[in-house]
């Protein structure tokens, strides 16, 4: 015991920036408050979705891009929040955020159309980028890497209460008489909470980078190629709009690529790019990025669906649809948790992430087996796989590239790497919602004719109230059916996900807060991507 804290207090001398146990809680209570209110608000709305696209006489489509633009916006936006922690004051920044997304909130919960309500995902989107950016980076430049597992535990078990009260309480709200709009407005007074609690408990000096600045131009043309291509899968193969090969797919793709073109063109010219390069093309952050982009893709882009699946093809109500999702949840407060717990103890990180990626596989083949009356028990039991395999992923992805950089590039490695997660999850909504819509449409086509009803029906209407009972039936259990061919891609997605994981380099996890110059990676003679296609 003695000489444990001889060790302890040996690192502390070696370590100025190490905080204690007891300062870290009280600084981690405001970031964790924003971070719970922003999650909440998420989940909230992935179960009311149905019922608002319904009110709301949206369609398809319109259900994925509610979901879609406010990731899009949040994985725009976190490099440029990223980038602003290197010039202001942190504690200001993530209460900037909360303002934003409390403002975003309150106007969709006045939205009375579609556009109006998207336009709102967007203020949204941009306050969740800045906390999701700020908060990682604020822990991670406090916290060393090897303790900072128990400290992801704490952000997993937010995550987890979150996701888990969320669609219960969203289920709740939209069954109640307040109606759907109050899981906008409830999440106000929360943001408040927050913001009080971030003035009282967050105290952290601004460790300014000199001559910083925010590549507008990178940021402007890396949203509009994102958009542009998004904009594309959406409506490819619709019906009413074009094929997927057409004259304007065709253009689309090639304007979104030249706008992407571009944006890596301005990124490496510009003195502050908005996705540094540099950073980007170390293996360890490279290979993380990789994997954080299929992970982003099969969880937002599937689990998405899940409440849809409950209401749309099972019939539940969205209470009870919030409680069949709990499985993931418990999967994810679990492997979170104790996968930190374990890391911070033995110092071995690889063997989760190579288990969580391998699950991730596992769990969604086995969801791409269900359909619209598979057993309930089964379907949670194929969910907590999935969860059990994102809650490995999730915060050691990022755990890992922390570890590599020194602290004054956290914010920009840990944004970024939170970016191209966000930004496979916006992908993943977009592709799946046209896959599923087009299955749908294909199912619901031949189980309308087997009813002697001629016609084609787009599959895109989820006002199944106003559809005759027969009509409705089997409209329901082509959604049902469907379902499945949406985890089957994310499960293809997860491969790549597991091989990124498998080459990552397995480097110790370092005990003091910064790294020294001779181990950055960030420096000339660091490891990059050349390196692992020469080995």
């Amino acid at each position: 015991m003695a000489v444990s804290n001889e060790l302890a207090g040996a690192t502390e001398k070696h370590d100025p920036l190490a905080m204690t146990h007891q300062q870290i809680l009280k600084t981690m209570v405001g970031l964790l408050a924003g971070l719970f209110t922003a999650l909440l608000s998420t989940t909230i709305v992935a179960t009311a979705l149905p019922t608002i696209i319904s009110d709301l006489e949206g369609s398809q489509t319109a259900y994925a891009w509610v979901i879609t633009t406010a990731l899009l916006a949040n994985a725009a936006s976190t490099p440029i929040w990223g980038k602003l922690a290197d010039i202001f004051n942190k504690k200001a920044l993530v209460q900037s955020a909360l303002v934003i997304f409390v403002a975003g909130s309150i106007l969709a919960g006045l939205s009375h159309n579609v556009p109006i309500l998207l336009a709102a995902r967007v203020i949204q989107g941009v306050g969740m980028g800045g906390l999701t950016a700020l908060v990682v980076a604020i822990i991670g430049s406090i916290v060393a890497p090897r303790e900072r597992g128990r400290y992801s535990g704490y952000m997993g078990a937010v995550m987890a209460v979150s996701m888990s009260g969320g669609p219960i309480l969203g289920g709740v709200i939209v069954d109640s008489p307040l109606g759907w709009r109050w899981c906008f407005f409830v999440c106000v007074p929360l943001a408040i909470v927050a913001l009080f609690l971030l003035q009282k408990t967050l105290h952290i000096t601004t460790d300014r980078k000199e001559h910083v600045s925010i590549d507008w131009l990178g940021a402007t043309l890396l949203t509009a190629g994102i958009s542009v291509l998004l904009i594309w899968v959406s409506f490819a193969g619709k019906a009413d709009y074009y094929g997927w090969v057409s004259k304007e797919s065709a253009l689309y793709v090639a304007v979104g690529v030249l706008l992407l073109a571009a944006t890596a063109m301005v990124e490496s010219k510009v003195k502050s790019p908005i996705i540094p390069l540099k950073i980007v093309m170390e293996r360890t952050t490279g290979l993380a990025i990789i994997a954080s982009v299929a992970v982003g893709l099969g969880l937002f882009g599937s689990t998405t669906f899940l409440g849809q699946y409950f209401q749309t093809a099972r019939g539940f109500s969205p209470t009870t649809a919030g409680l069949l999702s709990i499985p993931l949840v418990v999967g994810m407060l679990i492997a979170s948790v104790g996968s930190g717990q374990l890391i911070s103890r033995f110092g071995k990180w690889k063997p989760f992430m190579v288990t969580g990626a391998t699950l991730l596989i596992i769990g969604f083949l086995l969801l791409g087996t269900i359909d619209h009356a598979t057993n309930l028990w089964l379907v949670g039991a194929f969910t907590l796989v999935v969860g059990l395999g994102t809650g490995m992923l999730l915060q050691n992805l990022v755990l890992v590239v922390q570890n590599t950089v020194s602290v004054h590039n956290i914010g920009a490695a840990s944004s970024n790497v939170a970016f191209f997660r966000t930004f496979g999850g916006a992908v993943g909504v977009s592709v799946l919602s046209s896959v599923l819509a087009t299955r749908v449409a294909d199912l619901s086509t031949s189980g309308l004719s087997k009813l002697g009803i001629s016609g084609q029906s787009s599959g895109g209407s989820l006002d199944l109230a106003a559809m005759p009972d027969p009509v409705q039936h089997v409209v329901r259990a082509a959604y049902g059916d469907a379902t499945s061919t949406i985890f089957l891609v994310a499960a293809a997605v997860s491969v790549i996900a597991l091989i990124a994981v498998s080459f990552l380099p397995n480097r110790p996890l370092r005990t003091t807060i910064d790294i020294s110059a001779d181990e950055d990676p960030m420096r000339e003679g660091g490891t990059s991507l050349r390196d692992l296609v020469d080995a």
